[in-house]
């Protein structure tokens, strides 16, 4: 079946995307990538080396999958827009994900700060995708800014919790203009199966694979469930009932 996702005008064949932090070493994380199928994978552009005096993980990476650059650590949207401006300038792509945090602890974004970066970056030409809240009217605010897609959170990073509301994802899914790619919170296959059912477009994943005890074996298990997921939103669930409803038919049975 045919069901790329397009985002911006481009398509990719794959809806998993990959983050590349905290891997055991640059093998792994390259056989997680292939495992995974994915065709886009981020990086903050902290750990980037834009001086080419050593082999950055654009050479690593060799080409093979598009290359997405995000803001991760900025705090204001003034760092935000200089830092995809540095990675526009060194790395030719005008594709970034924005990352404007509003609390270290928490990493959670700076909504004010967010959605003046990305009406800030589009004017200047950018491909933003921005990672937010899993609020319906902020996701709306950054598509109205011209956003190419909102990335709310599942629940905080690194957490593992999973879709701590699934009610407002699909909230959000259903209201989106754009393509909506849960980011966040992501722990094992099940929740990113439960995001595409959910609507959403897209899942992107970092330390379920990274920190898992198999990293490339759990690649191939997130790609395995955001088909599943994909493919069961595509079908149709049945509807939920509070009450028992036989799947044969009760005439002709023996006695009757």
């Amino acid at each position: 079946m045919s069901d790329p996702l397009v985002i911006a005008g481009q398509t990719f064949q794959s809806r998993l995307f990959l983050g590349t932090a905290g891997y055991p070493n640059r093998k792994i994380m390259l056989d997680a990538i292939a495992a995974s199928g994915t065709a886009m994978v981020t990086a903050s552009i902290r750990r980037i080396s834009l001086a080419g005096d050593d082999e950055s993980l654009i050479d690593v990476l060799g080409g093979r999958v598009r290359f997405l650059p995000n803001t991760a650590g900025c705090q204001t949207a003034k760092d935000a827009v200089l830092t995809a401006e540095l990675a526009r300038e060194a790395l030719d792509t005008n594709w970034v994900k924005l990352e404007v945090i509003g609390d270290r602890e928490l990493l959670y974004p700076d909504v004010e700060e967010l959605v003046r970066a990305t009406q800030i970056l589009v004017q200047k030409g950018f491909v933003v995708l921005p990672y937010c809240t899993e609020d319906p009217v902020t996701c709306r605010k950054l598509a109205d800014a011209g956003a190419a897609a909102v990335m709310p959170m599942g629940s905080p990073i690194g957490s593992g919790l999973g879709i701590s509301n699934p009610h407002l994802i699909e909230l959000v899914c259903a209201r989106s203009p754009v393509p909506v790619v849960l980011d966040a919170g992501i722990g094992t296959a099940s929740d990113a199966t439960l995001a595409m059912e959910l609507g959403c477009a897209a899942v992107l994943v970092n330390t379920a694979v990274s920190k898992a005890r198999d990293p490339v074996l759990m690649a191939n298990s997130m790609r395995a469930a955001v088909e599943a997921g994909r493919l069961s939103r595509l079908a149709g669930r049945i509807a939920k009932r509070t009450h028992a409803e036989p799947s044969s038919p009760q005439f002709g049975l023996v006695g009757t």
